[in-house]
């Protein structure tokens, strides 16, 4: 049975038949405020039994197990199987198998789903700030993206000793999906110095805030382009940066830590799912 509109956002990306991918949004859950009402997150202060309930129900949604990450603005990647427990520390993971849907959560952060024409492999990063551009000790400046793509080219490589890097980066397909949009995202110069010390073309996503103070306005889906562009992945889709993606802007679709978090006192979290039937 396919998804339905009200079951949230299905990537418009020409991914193969036998791959299916998800973005839940905050609607067609039990949590009461501020996590009404389909959070997903299990340390957030929600009520355990609704979490558990939501989940429940995104399973069936997706007919298939999603698996849930304790997240950590890292570059870890792992590989999914049918025992994989939820609560593995990662901040991406790579599939190929059928049953088990590589699951990413996100508030603000931007989620980034991946897989190939042939559909054999899947995986889903998580890409806030931090992740992206690589600023952890073990990382050496390669983010979050560039593990994941270095993990799904070897899974191909399992499969087609022939493959060279190149040939499957070009074949990849990757969404990008909602995230605090670039006239939302207010960050100090210390983040607009991790990237464009690493890429000068990376200045482009950071706009200088007027009013001084040494802020900019930063574009994670700008990014993210420039960093899959760099490893030769082209057939990009998904959010481009406009303000319908925002998840910051959008309260009534969308969970947003920065907008909620001190206000309300917590928020939920939303997830991005992709799977092989």
């Amino acid at each position: 049975m396919p998804l339905r509109a009200e079951d949230g956002i299905v990537p418009d990306w020409p991914a193969p038949p036998g791959v299916r991918a998800l973005f839940t949004t905050r609607s067609g859950g039990v949590s009461a405020p501020p996590f009404d009402s389909f959070n997903l997150g299990d340390h957030v202060r929600d009520a355990p039994e609704c979490v558990a309930t939501n989940r429940a129900r995104l399973g069936g949604r997706i007919a298939a197990r999603p698996v849930f990450l304790q997240q950590v603005h890292g570059t870890t990647v792992v590989v999914l199987d049918a025992q994989t427990p939820d609560g593995t520390v990662a901040d991406a993971s790579l599939s190929t198998r059928s049953g088990v849907a590589c699951t990413i959560m996100v508030a603000d952060c931007l989620p980034v789903l991946f897989t190939n024409s042939a559909g054999t492999v899947v995986a889903a990063a998580h890409a806030g700030w931090r992740g992206l551009a690589g600023v952890d000790a073990q990382s050496a400046g390669q983010g979050v993206l560039e593990t994941t793509v270095a993990a799904f080219v070897r899974a191909v490589q399992q499969m087609d000793p022939l493959a060279a890097w190149d040939r499957v980066a070009a074949d990849m397909l990757v969404w990008l999906g909602p995230c605090i949009g670039p006239q939302a995202f207010e960050v100090g110069p210390e983040v607009r110095a991790a990237f464009v010390q690493s890429d000068p073309a990376a200045e482009c996503a950071f706009v200088a805030q007027p009013a001084g103070g040494g802020k900019f306005l930063a574009d994670l889906s700008a990014l993210a382009r420039l960093r899959l562009r760099a490893m030769g992945i082209t057939r990009i889709h998904g959010n481009d940066g406009t303000e319908a993606w925002c998840t910051a802007t959008q309260s009534l679709r969308f969970f947003s830590h920065r907008r909620d978090a001190a206000r309300l006192g917590s928020t939920g979290r939303m997830a991005a799912c992709i799977w092989r039937r």
